[in-house]
Order: C-alpha cells, then sequence, then structure tokens
C-alpha cells in the first residue's frame, strides 16, 4: 500500500458556524486499509486499484475544505473511492476488455503435448465409460452435468426421491472411477 502524508489539521469547513478539525492523517492511518481493501474488491487489475486508491486520497485532500460535516470522515472518503470506482468503470464500458499477458499464464502445463494427450485420453475413457452405463444412471448424469440440474430438480423431473437420485448418482460415480482410472 502507497505511504500518503495529509497533514492538516487546520479547521476545513464551517458547520454551523463551528470549524472542523479533522486530523486527515489519523483518518488515513485507521483506514487506509479498509478504503484499499474496498477498491481492490471491486476492481480487479491490481494497478488500476492502487491507482484508484491514491486518485482517492488526493480527492480528499483537494476537496477537504468542501467537507460539510454531515457524515463522518470516513463515510465521506467511501463515497469519493466509491465515486472513482464507478467513474472507472463507465470509462472502461466502452474500451475493450484485455489483459496484459503474464508470463506465468504462457508457461502453463496445458501446452505441454504430453498433458494434451493424457487429457484427451481421459476424456475419452469417460465418455466411454458414460456410454456403457444402465440407462437410468446415464439419463441422471446428463440431467446433472449437461441440463445443469440440481438433485431436487432431478427428484421432481424423474417423480423420484431425492435419496433415490443420491444413492443413483453415488453409484454411477463409483462406477465410472473405477472404469476410468482403471
Amino acid at each position: 500500500m502507497t505511504e500518503i502524508h495529509l497533514q492538516s489539521t487546520e479547521p476545513t469547513s464551517v458547520n454551523e458556524g463551528l470549524p472542523l478539525n479533522i486530523d486527515w492523517e489519523g483518518i488515513f492511518r485507521e483506514h487506509g486499509r479498509r478504503v484499499h481493501h474496498f477498491i481492490r474488491k471491486r476492481v480487479s487489475h491490481r494497478e488500476d486499484a492502487e491507482d484508484l486508491e491514491q486518485m482517492t486520497w488526493l480527492e480528499v485532500l483537494r476537496n477537504r475544505d468542501k467537507f460539510a460535516g454531515a457524515s463522518r470522515p470516513e463515510t465521506w472518503v467511501f463515497g469519493i473511492a466509491l465515486n472513482l470506482v464507478r467513474n472507472h468503470f463507465r470509462l472502461q464500458s466502452g474500451r475493450p476488455r484485455c489483459d496484459e499477458l503474464d508470463d506465468d499464464i504462457i508457461l502453463t502445463q496445458g501446452d505441454d503435448p504430453s498433458h494434451i494427450t493424457e487429457y484427451q485420453r481421459l476424456l475419452n475413457s469417460t465418455l466411454n465409460s458414460i456410454a456403457v452405463l444402465p440407462e437410468d444412471a446415464r439419463r441422471l448424469m446428463n440431467m446433472l452435468v449437461e441440463k445443469d440440474g440440481s438433485y431436487q430438480d432431478i427428484a421432481a423431473h424423474l417423480n423420484i426421491p431425492i435419496g433415490t437420485v443420491r444413492s443413483r448418482l453415488s453409484r454411477a460415480r463409483v462406477t465410472l472411477k473405477q472404469s476410468v482410472f482403471s
């Protein structure tokens, strides 16, 4: 996290005639990590999140005299952060999405021909094993995997108890594991 100095305890605004003495550096020390995590949770690209965090604290410094004291200072800071995140996504929506290539991504196991061959063999073995399952087990597997059905949906569709669905799928999985990995 970037070190930022917000040295100012001067009156920043007048609320009902009373000057506000806000220790902005104290606000940063106390809430800096929360602001960092708040932005990072919403912005996946690390560099963009760091830029937005710095912009947040810069806006706090620039506009501290506009803080009216209607809310807690940290609430005001988080409001600035949220607005900057929204503006970031508004600007990004018109641009095509692409990430920079990462050397770690380029050198993956999936590029190794022996791994590709092994995965292909495993897939073919699995498909062949599914093909020889009994019809009811194949139907359950199809409903579960291809139609993305829940156990409850499958039970309702086949008009059988959910426990029956569980036990049949469990037996089908055991059969598949034995067939594929033996």
